[in-house]
């Protein structure tokens, strides 16, 4: 039996009882904690239904703090859907939503399966960029992403000191990536945020630095909707194969493996004609679940 709780002066310390309206206003919800390669998240099932609210910005923004929330990169709410196994809206930290996110959707596809939404594969995820087909292989999921369009090799940005190439590419979400010398080197939350917001781009861009390593590439990311360094990006991944190939220095029949901030690797295979979709496969991993309690803000 667990000791009592005791004040300075010996006594018995008597926890007051919760106002259960506010329990029932701000907890209860089950979630599930996962990562992607390091790119954490807030994952919750809709099927059965939400408070009022979850969705709101303030709300996605108090489950993402690291201090007083349950901590994430972003949040992810799985819900019915007409036609496909389930649809996924993705949320920032900030709260903003997001057209799509390639580890959030690794992280779907994986939960997905083991609550028993889909089976191995292949399945359906709706998304806000569109849907995508999904698979279980072997201890990884992975996702046949939206095709990538408006690439540009040179996106006419000014190049800094040790950049050699800075391309465009739209893979559901904008990205920029950048060819630099050592990625190691790189201050991304300086040169990230630079170039996040630069005029050409009309919704901002993901910011992805990229060098060479044996075998394979390095890979560093500035996110919008976190507005910093993190440890992965899906998407991200899927820019740099596709203006790695642009360049001449990748080639669609071959997979281009990505080393993540977190060293973990996420593997991209381009297509070949005619299918128009490139494959993202990688980590998608319950760390914790949990029930929210006392959690979002309050009126």
């Amino acid at each position: 039996m667990a000791p009592s709780l005791v004040g300075a002066d010996g006594a018995p310390v008597i926890e007051r009882a919760r106002d259960p309206a506010a329990d029932a206003r701000f907890g209860g919800v089950r979630f599930w904690k996962m990562t992607g390669s390091g790119n954490d998240f807030v994952v919750i099932d809709a099927r059965e239904g939400l408070p009022a609210g979850i969705d709101a910005p303030e709300a996605i923004a108090a489950l993402c703090s690291r201090t007083d929330g349950v901590g994430a990169d972003g949040v992810v709410i799985l819900d019915r859907h007409p036609s496909a196994a389930f649809t996924m809206q993705y949320y920032n930290r900030d709260g903003t939503r997001g057209e799509m996110c390639g580890n959030a959707s690794l992280c779907s596809a994986s939960l997905a399966w083991r609550l028993g939404l889909a089976g191995p594969g292949p399945f359906d995820i709706a998304t806000d960029a569109g849907t995508i087909v999904a698979r279980i292989e072997g201890a990884n999921p992975e996702i046949a992403m939206p095709p990538v369009t408006g690439l540009r090799p040179d996106a006419a940005i000014p190049l800094a000191p040790g950049e050699r190439r800075l391309g465009y590419a739209d893979t559901g979400v904008p990205h920029l990536v950048v060819l630099v010398d050592d990625a190691e080197s790189v201050d991304v939350v300086h040169r990230g945020r630079e170039l996040r917001s630069h005029p050409s781009l009309l919704k901002g861009a993901n910011v992805n630095f990229v060098s060479a390593l044996p075998g394979g590439w390095r890979m560093r990311t500035y996110e919008r909707g976190v507005e910093g360094e993190t440890l992965a990006c899906g998407t991200g991944a899927v820019a740099v194969a596709g203006l790695l190939a642009a360049w001449g220095l990748a080639r669609p029949d071959q997979p281009i493996s990505v080393r993540t901030t977190s060293g973990r690797i996420l593997t991209v295979t381009l297509p070949l004609a005619p299918s128009p979709a490139p494959c993202l496969q990688g980590e998608g991993r319950v760390t914790f679940t949990g029930v929210l309690a006392d959690i979002w803000p309050r009126a």
